[in-house]
């Protein structure tokens, strides 16, 4: 299975949850690196953690698809 037929398959519901997660950490983390106001360093640093753990977890979140054999088993 390629990265695109990943990102396409649908995908578990659990990790719907864990991409919503994901993008609203990242787009926190972005607010407070592109903040209009001097902040500390610490602050700064949080962002750039935020945003990068928010676009991993969105990413893996997004090409994780149910097992085709584990699916089937579960039918018959």
């Amino acid at each position: 299975m390629t990265i695109i037929e990943r990102a396409k398959a649908p995908t578990p519901k659990f990790f719907k949850v864990l991409r919503n997660v994901g993008l609203a950490l990242a787009a926190a983390g972005g607010a407070l690196l592109a903040a209009p106001i001097s902040l500390p360093a610490g602050i700064v640093a949080l962002g750039g953690y935020l945003t990068v753990g928010g676009t991993v977890l969105t990413a893996v979140s997004q090409v994780t698809v149910e097992d085709g054999a584990k699916a089937d088993r579960k039918d018959g």
